[in-house]
């Protein structure tokens, strides 16, 4: 399988990262998605990262690369063949991530422990992997500086043109970095905690989805939720580090 000419080369930079903190104590132990509180309740934050170059993905993982590469099963429905995964939690993106990495051999990223927080990262390894926090929104953005990178219907699939359902991928345009998918369509996983201290091993995920409104979809928007969690707009788009 020569999956290279779906990874695109990413050239290093500096990516500046935004979010509200929730300024009251965190109670909730359920899967919540919801916005970080009342905006009397909450500040902004930001805070910037260097970029080291990285191949990323064209498109979010597709049921049947997923398929092929976790169930070995070379025939899946043509009806989902192109779209997204979807019901993934961000554990089983990494079993993926790992076992595409045997199969081309490649030396696997992750090294897993019963808790995902401890799960151990090989920052050296050629492997595939998820994208960290600031990778997702330094590749989305692509360059440019606004919340989107082109107008909403030409780039995005969302609650108004999605018809109620994850779409094919590749089907709108792509950002100025050729990525599709970037925004809308499936939330993607990532590597990162979102808050540790505050919320243990929930993890972050980015971009909106076919079932969000339109100012949920964007670049430098961040949800989280817990390593486990699965739904059925919420996918995850794969790395490589540049050696």
């Amino acid at each position: 399988m020569d999956l290279m000419n779906l990874m695109v080369p990413i050239e290093g930079g500096i990516v500046e990262l935004r979010d509200f903190i929730n300024m009251n104590k965190w109670l909730s132990s359920n899967y919540t998605l919801s916005n970080p509180g009342r905006e009397s309740d909450r500040k902004v934050i930001t805070w910037t990262e260097t970029i080291e170059p990285f191949y990323v993905m064209k498109y979010p993982v597709t049921h049947q690369l997923y398929h092929f590469v976790v169930h070995h099963e070379e025939e899946v429905d043509p009806y989902t063949y192109s779209l997204p995964i979807t019901e993934v939690s961000w554990m089983d993106s990494l079993v993926f991530c790992n076992e595409l990495s045997r199969m081309l051999g490649r030396t696997e990223c992750y090294s897993f422990t019963n808790e995902s927080e401890n799960t151990i990262y090989n920052k050296t390894a050629d492997g595939f992997r998820l994208l960290s926090d600031a990778e997702w929104q330094y590749a989305c953005r692509a360059g440019t500086k606004g919340y989107r990178y082109e107008s909403i219907d030409k780039i995005a699939w969302y609650q108004e043109n999605a018809n109620g359902s994850v779409q094919q991928v590749g089907k709108l345009l792509p950002n100025p970095w050729g990525l599709y998918d970037m925004i809308g369509n499936v939330w993607e996983w990532c590597w990162d905690l979102y808050d540790a201290e505050r919320y243990e091993d929930y993890r972050v995920f980015r971009g909106g989805s076919w079932a969000e409104v339109e100012n949920n979809c964007g670049s430098t928007t961040r949800r989280k939720s817990m390593p486990d969690f699965k739904i059925d707009d919420l996918g995850f788009r794969i790395a490589l580090t540049k050696q």
